[in-house]
């Protein structure tokens, strides 16, 4: 499981270092942010099916069928004539990579005892930490040396190996609950779930145009809430105390966050002028930070409960993010504009991993996978959400002649400050005491 993570996680960094490179080449930086959005919106459909499938059959299928889409996507990307057959093996990767998180999920709730759960999510980010001291070096000298398109077929490779790796522990493993989940209600979530992703990727495409087309985005933006309310436990948008809000500052932490980490390579090569290479650093030493930051939290253990843990992170992520809106303002040094986005990748690694962990605290053999669903939910679609929107902020602000990457920021920023608000509302309402005092957990996307 931890090799496979440390794969996946070597295809995220490497993909954020090159894309800018593939947007330009394919002649198609309108989309650029739709190429982030795309596999988060479609990784949805991917987090409802693989929780409905995990309940009622186990985690083993969902995670082989997972692993095979995702790499299809990444064979589509590599061969693809234009930015829009791009997107589309992204929507393809994306199906794979929504299952392989729910999957992960529900088979560490499955076989690994509470007490060392914490350890094995220590593990999962341990293992985004060599991908993040190599991975942006090596897809630049990659793209440099033979081209961008093998960024991402060489990815298959690895996978492939992850799967050679993981299929033996596999066998043997038990079926879903011994009371199945109603497959009517699933078949409504997957059918949302759906919608959702489409309304996304409207969204991003239409958000930004003049006229009765603009109109498409803010229906758009409406369907996409009504999808999160029918996906999301009850009070998740609002904020809810308890698990509710617990879900919402997984989505808010993770929308604030990415959003920024789809631009800062791009920024910093634009605005700096810096080589992929270069500018790349800044997500190896984000890689190294969060997973650092997560270690420090995973021994703090039970001396720092589940709220405190995701509001100290809410609170860095924010004040990182606002540093980076500072620093790009004043036009600051870049490794300035790099350390802001530091201090927001040490407050994931501190508030992100206690969000899983309550998760599978009140989750049991009957709803751990569509629970681990709703969690991954959050995380994909609010970032999708984020980047879409980020999309039409920024083309809009290009189009008045202001900043667009400092608008994007501004935009980052404003989600943190929802999330620290949220994260003040993690107090366990609807969980155990003991609960509020677990640990830690991964770094899945």
């Amino acid at each position: 499981m931890c090799s496979l993570i440390g794969f996946v996680a070597f295809e995220a960094l490497a993909v954020t270092t090159v894309m800018p490179t593939v947007a330009r080449e394919l002649d198609g930086t309108d989309l650029y942010a739709l190429s982030f959005a795309a596999p988060l919106a479609s990784g949805v459909i991917g987090m409802v099916a693989a929780g409905m499938w995990s309940d009622r059959r186990g985690p083993v299928a969902p995670l082989l069928w997972s692993m095979a889409l995702f790499s299809l996507g990444l064979v589509v990307c590599g061969l693809s004539p234009s930015m829009e057959v791009l997107v589309a093996g992204r929507l393809v990767q994306g199906l794979g990579g929504g299952a392989l998180v729910v999957g992960l999920y529900v088979l560490v709730g499955q076989v690994v005892p509470t007490t060392l759960q914490p350890a094995m999510f220590a593990g999962f980010a341990a293992a985004w930490v060599l991908p993040s001291l190599f991975g942006p070096a090596l897809a630049a000298f990659v793209a440099d040396a033979i081209g961008w398109r093998w960024v991402f077929l060489g990815a298959v490779a690895l996978v492939a190996a992850a799967a050679v790796l993981v299929a033996p522990a596999l066998r043997g493993r038990s079926s879903g609950s011994d009371e199945p989940a109603d497959s009517g209600a699933g078949a409504g979530r997957l059918s949302w779930a759906i919608v959702g992703a489409g309304a996304v990727l409207v969204l991003e495409l239409f958000g930004s145009a003049r006229g009765i087309a603009g109109l498409g985005g803010v229906v758009a933006l409406l369907v996409v809430v009504l999808v999160l309310v029918r996906l999301l436990p009850a009070g998740s948008l609002v904020g809810r105390r308890g698990l509710p809000a617990v879900i919402a500052t997984r989505g808010l932490l993770s929308s604030g966050f990415f959003c920024v980490e789809a631009y800062i390579v791009y920024v910093l090569q634009e605005d700096w002028q810096l080589s992929p290479a270069r500018a790349g650093i800044v997500l190896s030493v984000v890689g190294v930070t969060w997973a650092v930051a997560s270690q420090v939290q995973a021994r703090l253990g039970v001396r720092i409960s589940h709220r405190r843990a995701m509001m100290i992170g809410a609170g860095l992520v924010l004040a990182g993010t606002l540093a980076l809106v500072v620093s790009v303002w004043l036009h600051a040094p870049a490794v300035v504009v790099g350390a802001s986005y530091v201090i927001a990748g040490a407050g994931m690694g501190l508030g992100y991993p206690r969000t899983s962990v309550a998760m599978l605290d009140v989750s049991t053999d009957r709803d751990r996978g569509s629970n681990s669903a709703a969690l991954t939910i959050a995380d994909s679609l609010g970032a999708a959400l984020a980047l879409s929107i980020s999309g039409v902020v920024f083309a809009v602000a290009k189009r008045s002649d202001a900043d667009p990457f400092l608008a994007v920021f501004v935009l980052a920023a404003t989600i943190g400050v929802l999330g620290v608000l949220t994260a003040r509302r993690t107090a366990p309402a609807t969980l155990t005491a003991a609960a509020a005092a677990s640990s830690p957990a991964p770094r899945p996307r």
